[in-house]
């Protein structure tokens, strides 16, 4: 998509305070000195078969982005695709029911949507949110010094795809669901009480495709450590076993001289590292005499994990070093 965004004319408006430059993970627009909308959508095929579940993640995947620019969503609207001469309509009452408990989880409402007849299943959420326009979060504020903490482990796209191979069973995607549908309100809410330099999630370009995004938008270099990512379980015996994603690869391919990985690093590792994630965590970018609290609030305010995997340096050629 950034190829795609690279040839077309984008916007300008005064009260546009984060458009389609940076590649952030939402819009944000000023309505007032004290009030501006944030807007996102997503929407994607299930990655498991339980509709309920289903629902659950897509919601938590497109509320992450408004989180993620440190706002609070308001409302919602359902975007579905269903091959309604195919399946019963049970499916989808079920799919939008997970959706709309994770929204009321955020405190959001759902105000309608808009369904189409589809070849295969697909379910997001339209999202609008609020935020202070001097409190917004984004993925262009990393500075030299900075710590990257981490908010949930990596392997959804490892664990999912397993599960469809049939490599492992569907009980073995029970941690995958609860991390995958868990909220990054947690983070977001840290994030704010802190104070950090930049912040994105981490969803389909990996964590090594969103450090990329924020690291050219700081114009800095991150340096991962890869043996300090939290991992879920099994991911990395899967992922030794060839279970990842294609966009391991195309994320590579995309990335190109601006990544560096220490021959050091396993190269089973470094592909979950640029895995494809669904509802991942939050990558927070805090300046190192803050991170001692941040990881404090995080587990305060009940994220999932709060690991210190990197830190922001002083642009040397390439975008994201990784090291073991």
């Amino acid at each position: 998509m950034a190829q795609v965004l690279r040839q077309l004319e984008s916007f300008s408006h005064p009260d546009l305070l984060v458009g389609t430059d940076t590649l952030d993970d939402a819009g944000v627009f000023r309505i007032s000195d004290d009030l501006a909308l944030v807007q996102t959508v997503d929407f994607f095929p299930p990655l498991v078969d339980d509709p309920y579940a289903f629902g659950r993640i897509a919601a938590a995947n497109a509320l992450s982005d408004v989180y993620a620019m440190g706002a609070e969503p308001l409302t919602a609207l359902n975007l579905v695709g269903y091959p309604d001469t195919q399946l019963e309509y049970d499916w989808l009452v079920e799919i939008l029911r997970g959706g709309a408990a994770v929204v009321r989880q955020a405190g959001a409402v759902i105000v309608g949507g808009h369904s189409v007849r589809d070849s295969e299943i697909k379910y997001g959420l339209a999202v609008t949110g609020r935020v202070h326009p001097q409190r917004i979060l984004t993925n262009a504020g990393a500075q030299v010094g900075d710590r990257l903490v981490l908010t949930k482990p990596l392997g959804s796209g490892t664990l999912t795809s397993a599960a469809k191979s049939g490599r492992i069973a569907p009980a073995d995607l029970a941690e995958a669901i609860d991390v995958m549908a868990a909220l990054n309100r947690p983070g977001c809410a840290a994030a704010l009480k802190v104070g950090v330099s930049a912040c994105t999630d981490v969803t389909g370009f990996g964590l090594l495709g969103h450090a990329f995004e924020m690291a050219q938008a700081s114009d800095v270099t991150i340096a991962l450590s890869a043996g300090s990512v939290p991992l879920m379980r099994r991911v990395l015996e899967l992922a030794r076993e060839g279970v990842l994603t294609r966009t391991h690869l195309t994320a590579g391919e995309f990335l190109g001289d601006q990544l560096h990985v220490d021959q050091a690093v396993e190269p089973a590792l470094a592909g979950v590292l640029a895995d494809a994630q669904t509802s991942g965590g939050l990558l927070l970018s805090v300046p190192e005499d803050r991170c001692g609290l941040l990881l404090s609030e995080l587990r305060a305010a009940g994220a999932i994990c709060a690991a210190v995997v990197g830190q922001v340096q002083a642009y040397r050629g390439v975008r994201i070093d990784v090291g073991p």
